[in-house]
């Protein structure tokens, strides 16, 4: 479980300095280079991750269950997660969907988070779903504070959201029939 946690804390840690010190991240940049500060965010980004899947691989070995969810639970996450494909596409393909969503890629984290916490009740579970949600709502939150930063965008057009939505569509339901399975291991049709 430590690996776990540690993995969680590295990873959100630093997606989580513009949050609570947004002028050290200016200051950092500035001082190393924007390009430069990437790539060790990138670094601790990965280390952290990779922490965070091996530590996952470990306790779901031996979860500690808090409770049982109902079964109708996984219906709802399936509803959820019904938009957040989409979004995560919106928020690199700019449209009415981005303009609307204002920052897509925390709304699909959000919606994906909570989906798994209603569908999910070991320790493990909690821990990443709830630590995912609370620091997309706190980021969110954040969000309204701080100055934005100027990044390179594609044009917004109609086109883009209809890629948004046809190919997020198209990704959900791969991700249904066989990309949970491969990828998290738990086959989401059971048939």
């Amino acid at each position: 479980m430590s690996q776990f946690v540690l993995g969680l804390i590295i990873f959100l840690g630093i997606h989580s300095i513009a949050i609570v010190a947004n002028p050290l991240r200016n200051a950092l940049a500035a001082r190393l280079g924007e390009w430069p500060w990437k790539g060790v965010y990138a670094l601790i980004s990965l280390v952290g991750f990779v922490l965070l899947v091996q530590g996952w691989a470990q306790v779901r070995l031996e979860p500690t269950v808090l409770w049982t969810p109902p079964s109708w639970t996984r219906h709802l996450t399936m509803l959820l997660m019904v938009p957040v494909f989409p979004l995560l596409l919106a928020a690199y393909l700019p449209g009415r969907i981005k303009t609307a969503a204002k920052h897509p890629m925390l709304v699909a984290t959000k919606l994906w988070a909570l989906g798994h916490l209603l569908c999910n009740g070991s320790l493990h579970e909690v821990l990443l779903f709830g630590a995912f949600l609370a620091w997309a709502v706190a980021d969110r939150i954040s969000l309204k504070r701080r100055a934005p930063r100027a990044t390179p965008q594609l044009p917004g057009t109609a086109l883009n959201d209809v890629i948004v939505v046809v190919g997020g569509l198209a990704l959900y339901g791969a991700f249904v029939v066989k990309g949970h399975a491969w990828l998290i291991g738990m086959p989401l049709i059971r048939g």
